[in-house]
Parts: structure tokens; C-alpha cells; sequence
């Protein structure tokens, strides 16, 4: 590589990290506004004084704050539905269901933020995510399904309803972020911590599995971690 070559990348990457750092940044701040204020409550100008930046970079780097909500949505959607992603009737239900719990229930905890947010958009009547839901969201959903369905036809799990299966799996993963007043104020915990999030998902497995009809393949896959 030239040096005039390198001396014209080096101030692009200098500029492609510098936007990513305050994408992230603005997301963060954007994040605790929205889930703190909802949408209507939450400004551009907060959102701009919790991230540190000024207004002006915010609306340049997410382009208006309808865009920016609408991306912290998808963010936490896409979080939520990447173990699911690339499912197929090859694989073992009890893996795929215990680690999704366990991906569901440590995502609550690190993004507690994320996950209200999308719970008061949808108790809101989910006016900005019609078309997700609708289009590309009910396709991921009925995908799913179709697997869960394969295996029930394999004898691998009871033939439940699977669109309810992951209504179930979503609600009860998402009620410890959601509710954190309500979890926190019936245990008189000031936080929940690794061994509840432990006892959590190893209880939510085994209820899961069970009333799945789904074998474990021992201890190790109720209590396992899987990597984020």
C-alpha cells in the first residue's frame, strides 16, 4: 500500500469508529429516555444531553426520533430472535428451547431498558411496529412454528400449539424485566443476581420442556450456559 493510500484510509476508519462510538452512545442514552418517558415523553434534546452530543449530531447520525425509536425496537427484537434464526427440524428441541430461555432470560437482565420499551410500545397498541408485526415479524413467528410442528410429527415433543409455545417463552422471559418492580418489591430483593437468573432459567426450562413433552438429555442442559 502506498502512502498516499494509507494516509487517505487511515482519517476513514478514524471516521467510521468515531460514528459508531456516538451511534452507540446516542442508543444507550436514547434507550433509558424512551423506556423512562415512552415516546411521546421522550425528546431529541434529552436524548441528546444523556448522550453527551449535541442535538444536531443525533438527528444527523439517526435521522429523526421516530427512526431512532423504531431502530431500538428491531435492536432488541433481533437480540431477542438470533438463536432462533437458523433453526431447522435436524436440530434437538430441548437444546434449541434451553438455550433460548437461557439467551431470553440473561437478555431481560442486561437490557432491562430494551425490553420495557418494547413492552409499553406493544401495551401502546404498538402503533410504530404495525408493519413489523404484521409482515416481517409473523413470518420469523410462523417459520418457527413450522419447525416445532416437524418435531411433534418426529415424536421429539408434544404436538402443542407453537405459536403459543413462543408467546409463553417470550412472556415469561421478558415478566422479570418488564415487572422488575413487582419481582423485586413480592421477593424484597434490591436486584436480582446470577443464581436467581441460574434458578430462573432452570426453572423456566424445566416447566417449558415439560409441558412440551421434551426430553432432557440430562442436568447439563437445564443448568448449561450458552454464549451470548
Amino acid at each position: 500500500m502506498s502512502q498516499d493510500n494509507a494516509a487517505t484510509k487511515t482519517p476513514v476508519r478514524r471516521n467510521e469508529a468515531t460514528r459508531a462510538r456516538n451511534e452507540q452512545m446516542i442508543l444507550t442514552a436514547a434507550e433509558h429516555i424512551f423506556s423512562r418517558h415512552g415516546y411521546r415523553g421522550a425528546s431529541v434534546q434529552a436524548i441528546a444531553e444523556a448522550a453527551g452530543l449535541p442535538k444536531s449530531n443525533v438527528l444527523y447520525y439517526m435521522g429523526s426520533k421516530q427512526a431512532l425509536y423504531v431502530r431500538l425496537l428491531a435492536r432488541m427484537m433481533k437480540r431477542w430472535n438470533a438463536l432462533l434464526d437458523d433453526i431447522s427440524v435436524e436440530d434437538d428441541p430441548a437444546e434449541v428451547l434451553t438455550a433460548y430461555i437461557r439467551r431470553k432470560v440473561e437478555l431481560s437482565r442486561r437490557h432491562p431498558e430494551g425490553s420495557r420499551l418494547f413492552a409499553a410500545e406493544i401495551l401502546g397498541g404498538a402503533p410504530f411496529l404495525q408493519e413489523y408485526l404484521h409482515g416481517e415479524l409473523r413470518e420469523w413467528v410462523e417459520d418457527r412454528a413450522r419447525v416445532f410442528e416437524q418435531w411433534a410429527e418426529r415424536g421429539l415433543m408434544d404436538p402443542v400449539n407453537p405459536v403459543w409455545l413462543i408467546f409463553l417463552i417470550w412472556s415469561s422471559t421478558q415478566h422479570y424485566a418488564d415487572f422488575e418492580a413487582q419481582v423485586l418489591g413480592i421477593t424484597g430483593k434490591d436486584a436480582l443476581d446470577e443464581d436467581d437468573t441460574e434458578e430462573i432459567t432452570a426453572f423456566l426450562t424445566r416447566i417449558v420442556l415439560k409441558g412440551c413433552g421434551v426430553r432432557e438429555k440430562g442436568r447439563a442442559i437445564a443448568v448449561g450456559r450458552t454464549a451470548e
